[in-house]
């Protein structure tokens, strides 16, 4: 059976189809749904929402140190948090599957920065996966608790603000169990003090190389061949636009772009006459083709900051092609409806206290959440706005 599907959605259902037994996260867009959306497998997934994201990678921690795959959902600020926890449990692997689900916003819909999650991926030496679409989402979600029992580490997948809310078909699956055979006490691969830590990091460098090969020859990874003129390297939501705008480009999909497919993407490179990088946000792939003495253009032609589309493609294109550059006209407002800005809730008791804060000649520091809105009219209370739990700290 099919269905129509949001990314969120899909990750859900493949959270179902893949025998995870527990989803914990912290809720921030445009991540969210996803969480909310494994609700409804409650009866054999547990689900929590966590103080916070630190403390939620922890609970998927210990779940999968018993066997139990997990997940941990979170926005890409959020990973900050659980950087922790992340980057010891690199170190001790996992024993069931443990994907982290961690959402990016280029265009910063709904976020106070614009980073990307797979700096962190390269940080950690663990893998990152890029789905392109639902279909992807749900797919990659299963692949990656694959891939992180097979190599021991956890794994991130990464999807930003278009793939987590566009919708598109998924063909659905049944549920395939994986029985956790309960924690077995093992202090040198649990326990992380110096002289067992050491020999983990030993570890780490080789499943990275191990890593790396397998991704040359995964099927989340792969090559389009169209006209050899020109050759694509995308990934993500990109993707969807290279095959719009570019459709007789050959082309390369990176899935699992982390760590990157040497051998895939030197084969891809020497069948095609120019190559064209092509990624929100970072160079994250660009700079890497560069280190393997392969000529491309990339971030000189394709923007650093906000999200892609179709539109800013077509402008890439007609650079490359000495063409007029096109002309989008300006969308045409509606002049019929007043202005409806983000309000705080009628009867919210944040608008008594910024109220209140009105009759002080008084700094206020800010937080992230929705009385960030008493930043802005009527109330204009706020004077910074930082992170997190910064409104005190600040």
């Amino acid at each position: 059976m099919k269905a129509l599907l949001s990314g969120n959605e899909a990750i859900a259902r493949g959270v179902y189809e893949a025998g995870v037994r527990v989803a914990v996260g912290y809720p921030g867009t445009p991540s969210t749904e996803i969480l909310e959306n494994v609700v409804q497998y409650k009866d054999v997934v547990y689900c929590e929402w966590s103080p916070n994201e630190k403390v939620a990678f922890e609970v998927a921690a210990g779940a999968c140190y018993t066997g139990a795959r997990a997940i941990v959902t979170m926005k890409h600020v959020g990973l900050n948090v659980a950087a922790d926890p992340l980057m010891t449990l690199t170190y001790v692997g996992t024993v069931g599957g443990l994907v982290a689900i961690v959402a990016d916003d280029p265009g910063m819909h709904s976020s106070q920065n614009e980073q990307d999650t797979r700096n962190y991926a390269r940080l950690a030496k663990i893998p990152v996966l890029e789905p392109s679409d639902s279909t992807d989402a749900r797919d990659f979600l299963v692949a990656g608790m694959d891939i992180s029992e097979k190599f021991k580490t956890p794994v991130i997948l990464r999807t930003t603000t278009r793939v987590a809310h566009s919708r598109s078909l998924v063909e659905l699956a049944e549920r395939v169990e994986h029985e956790p055979e309960g924690f077995k006490k093992n202090p040198p691969q649990f326990v992380t003090i110096p002289a067992w830590a050491r020999p983990m990091h030993v570890k780490i460098e080789q499943r990275l190389l191990d890593m790396a090969a397998a991704a040359s020859v995964s099927p989340l990874n792969r090559i389009e061949w169209g006209d050899k003129k020109l050759g694509i390297i995308t990934n993500g939501i990109a993707y969807q636009y290279v095959k719009e705008i570019f459709p007789e480009a050959s082309v390369l999909k990176l899935g699992w772009s982390y760590p990157f497919p040497d051998d895939l993407i030197r084969q891809f490179a020497s069948g095609v006459e120019k190559i064209l990088i092509v990624e929100e946000l970072e160079n994250f792939i660009e700079e890497h083709v560069k280190s393997l003495g392969i000529a491309c253009d990339g971030k000189n032609l394709v923007p650093n900051v906000g999200e892609l589309s179709p539109m800013s493609l077509q402008t890439i294109r007609a650079k490359m092609e000495g063409k007029p550059l096109p002309v989008f006209g300006p969308v045409e407002q509606v002049k019929t409806l007043p202005p409806r800005p983000p309000v705080l809730c009628p009867s919210c008791p944040h608008r008594a206290v910024f109220a209140a804060l009105g009759k002080f000649d008084v700094i206020v520091s800010g937080d992230i959440g929705c009385y960030s809105l008493g930043a802005s009219a009527p109330l204009s209370r706020i004077d910074t706005i930082l992170c997190m739990g910064g409104g005190i700290s600040v």
